[in-house]
């Protein structure tokens, strides 16, 4: 396992074990594991992520294909673009969702939104200026 798997594995147990709650940097932001099928391979896959709610709307949630601004898109972005559903965990519910991409101007404002709440993600547009624009896809309980 290398040591991303292994990172991600130890924030998936304590998400578990503590419903949905993690410390470290990722104390009190809203987190979520985000299941998904490899495209290629068929694997069934799990992948801690933040997420931002959706101020109006308690079934729609939004999650950032960031890869802490790396030159490509996460391999769960193409995954979830490619089946259009899936299942979240949140706190201690599993549920499934529809998967929407999210363009343009609304991208744009939802994506601000992340970066005032996660400064981070700013530095992660910043990385991949000229480069990629992060995707946001909006997650609506189905």
């Amino acid at each position: 396992m290398d040591d991303m798997s292994d990172w991600n594995t130890n924030i998936i147990e304590e998400f578990r074990a503590n419903e949905g709650r993690v410390g470290g940097p990722f104390e009190g932001a809203p987190m979520l594991v985000l299941h998904h099928r490899g495209r290629k391979t068929g694997r069934d896959l799990v992948t801690p992520l933040v997420y931002l709610p959706d101020e109006k709307d308690a079934d729609l949630i939004y999650i950032f294909a960031s890869k802490a601004g790396a030159p490509e898109n996460p391999a769960w972005y193409h995954n979830l673009v490619a089946a259009g559903n899936t299942k979240v965990e949140r706190g201690t519910e599993t549920y499934p969702v529809t998967v929407t991409e999210v363009t343009g101007a609304d991208r744009d404002r939802i994506y601000a939104e992340q970066v005032g709440r996660m400064p981070g993600f700013g530095e992660y547009e910043d990385k991949t200026r000229g480069i990629r624009t992060i995707p946001v896809l909006a997650l609506r309980r189905a």
